[in-house]
């Protein structure tokens, strides 16, 4: 921090281009602001709320010209609450992300995000989250003030889990920038900088803030392989691997996540044997976990030509997964019967995992097309919701219509930082994530003989 007031404390020179214009930023300010706070633990752990005083200090420049990108600094110097007496924390698996309220001559939010860097954490011991940082881009001339906000803890081990916290009273202002006009355009109101980053855990809905992409889609049309009309003799149509963002309803609460999947076919007749395949693994088993106890299962979504959707699921884990084991998704199988003639399409759909008399359902945000077929109608076929059958399953359910690709409102990556896929979906081992859980609560003392 001291090295970043002094390097503050100059004035930022910035040449702009060949028009030889010289912008300086004003001296960095910080000071520290303290407000009581109220931090909610993971479902999974049924703990309570815990109350506790978060420090913070807003580095940014005193001074700055309308137009100018300043960079802004949250450092946690005190978080609500500690590393509770259950487990020690690993290096580089906490990462903290939060708000920042605009006020006076601009107003909005100014996402901040911190890297997953930190020593390891012992137990019952302070938390250490990273510096947070933001852009904040200056459209109109005054005083804008900076306050921090809420903000969200995630630990990626032994699961990814996050710890939401609020503040329970009104907050100073950590820092004020007065803002001078610049040549005329003073911009409107709002308009809020980037962070620079995105979270790299799961979920909490933590984005990189500001600017975003759009979340860019690709259209439905888009072949996964060959098609099957044509009369060739052709069998085997592999697909395409799409990136397939989910939300998932899980036993420990809602997650965001993304997968890399893929949807093969294979001609039989006039129907297909599809196979779709999970690119990655979900992550490291988080404890060990019983033979036959984990049955995956996807409603393939029809689009183009025919409509529904098509059961497909896979077998339960033949043998125990080790803790510390990668978990992986196998292979769902079943049938496609087309209902339609033209070209079909098939996309990821909604994603049912049954572990341990629990159940994940992960719905597709946006569902690009793995596949394309070219279809001829089939009695009994898929068209408007009969479905083929899948597996040992049933039909393929109620039709969802659609041709193509669903465009969905984009969403940002925030599942992995190892594998980058499901990571939602580690909620079986109970115990151990139960505790992983736990992780930034002060866990109540009838419940450490968990341990």
């Amino acid at each position: 921090m001291t090295q970043r007031r002094r390097a503050g404390a100059a004035s930022v020179a910035l040449l702009l281009g060949g028009a030889g214009i010289l912008l300086t930023a004003g001296p960095a300010q910080a000071a520290e602001v303290a407000y009581q706070t109220e931090c909610i633990p993971p479902p999974i752990s049924n703990l309570p709320p815990v109350q506790g005083t978060t420090k913070v200090e807003i580095t940014a420049p005193a001074t700055a010209k309308v137009g100018d990108e300043v960079d802004v600094v949250w450092k946690t110097t005190q978080a609500a609450s500690k590393n509770p007496d259950v487990l020690d924390l690993a290096e580089n698996t906490v990462q903290p992300t939060g708000t920042i309220k605009l006020a006076g001559g601009q107003t909005g939010d100014l996402k901040m995000t911190g890297e997953r860097k930190n020593p390891p954490i012992k137990k019952n011991s302070p938390m250490l989250l990273s510096d947070m940082k933001g852009k904040l881009k200056l459209t109109a001339a005054g005083e804008v003030t900076l306050t921090p906000d809420a903000y969200n803890i995630n630990v990626s081990k032994p699961i990814s889990t996050d710890t939401k916290c609020t503040p329970k009273e009104q907050v100073k202002a950590g820092a004020t920038i007065k803002v001078t006009a610049a040549g005329g355009s003073s911009g409107g109101t709002g308009g809020t900088g980037g962070t620079g980053g995105t979270s790299g855990g799961t979920a909490g809905g933590n984005t990189s803030g500001g600017s975003t992409s759009g979340g860019s889609t690709s259209g439905g049309g888009a072949a996964g392989g060959g098609t099957s009309g044509g009369g060739d003799g052709k069998t085997d149509f592999p697909g395409k691997e799409v990136q397939t963002p989910y939300k998932c309803k899980t036993p420990i609460g809602d997650k965001e996540a993304t997968s890399p999947v893929q949807i093969n076919a294979k001609k039989n007749g006039g129907s297909y044997g599809l196979s779709v395949q999970f690119k990655k693994a979900v992550m490291d088993s988080p404890a060990d976990i019983p033979a036959d106890s984990v049955k995956p299962s996807m409603e393939v979504k029809l689009g183009g030509a025919d409509k529904g959707t098509v059961h497909v699921e896979g077998p339960t884990n033949k043998e125990p997964i080790k803790s510390g084991d990668p978990m992986t998704i196998p292979d769902l199988t079943g049938t496609y019967k087309p209902g339609a003639d033209g070209t079909s399409t098939l996309s990821p759909g909604v994603l049912t995992v049954k572990a341990l008399g629990t159940t994940t359902t992960c719905t597709p945000v946006k569902s690009e097309v793995s596949l394309e077929l070219d279809t001829a109608a089939q009695p009994g076929g898929a068209s408007g919701g009969s479905g083929g059958s899948g597996g040992s399953g049933s039909a393929g359910g109620t039709a969802t219509g659609g041709g193509g690709s669903a465009s969905g409102g984009g969403l940002a990556d925030t599942g992995a930082d190892d594998n980058g896929a499901l990571r939602a979906l580690g909620l079986i081992a109970g115990t151990v994530i139960l505790l992983g859980g736990a992780v930034f609560t002060f866990l109540p003392r009838h419940r450490r003989d968990l341990r």
